[in-house]
C-alpha cells in the first residue's frame, strides 16, 4: 500500500473520529483543566465567593465589583510556595493578577461548600 493510500486512511478515520466527538461532546461542559492551577481555580470559582470584612473594605475603597472579583480569581495565578495547602479541612491559596496595571494579590479560603476571601490588596501599597 503506497503511503498516500495509508494517509488518505489515516485522515478519514480521523475525520470521522472528530466529527463523532462533536457529536458527543456539543452540549457538554467539556474542559482541560489538568493543571494544578486551573484545577484549583475551577475549584474556588465553583463555589459561593464571601468576603472578610477587610475584603469588603477594600472593594468598596476601590470600587471593584462583584464580576471584577470573579474574573480576578478566574485568570488569577496561584502561587503554591506561598498557599497553605497542608490543612485537612479549609486550605488557603495564595493568588496573584493585575487589575488596572496593579498587582494584586488575594488570599482565599477553600472551604467544601465556600471560597473566603481572606486578604485582598495591591502589592506595591
Amino acid at each position: 500500500m503506497k503511503f498516500t493510500q495509508r494517509l488518505a486512511y489515516y485522515l478519514g478515520g480521523f475525520s470521522i473520529g472528530l466529527i463523532i466527538l462533536m457529536f458527543f461532546l456539543n452540549g457538554k461542559d467539556a474542559s482541560c483543566d489538568y493543571g494544578p492551577n486551573a484545577r484549583t481555580i475551577k475549584n474556588i470559582s465553583s463555589k459561593q465567593i464571601s468576603y472578610s470584612s477587610e475584603v469588603s473594605n477594600f472593594v468598596t475603597t476601590h470600587s471593584i465589583d462583584s464580576s471584577t472579583v470573579l474574573n480576578l480569581i478566574k485568570y488569577g495565578n496561584v502561587d503554591f510556595s506561598k498557599s497553605n495547602t497542608k490543612l485537612d479541612s479549609c486550605k488557603i491559596y495564595h493568588l496573584d493578577n493585575i487589575y488596572k496595571d496593579k498587582d494584586i494579590k488575594m488570599s482565599i479560603e477553600n472551604c467544601d461548600s465556600i471560597a473566603k476571601i481572606l486578604v485582598m490588596s495591591y502589592i506595591n501599597e
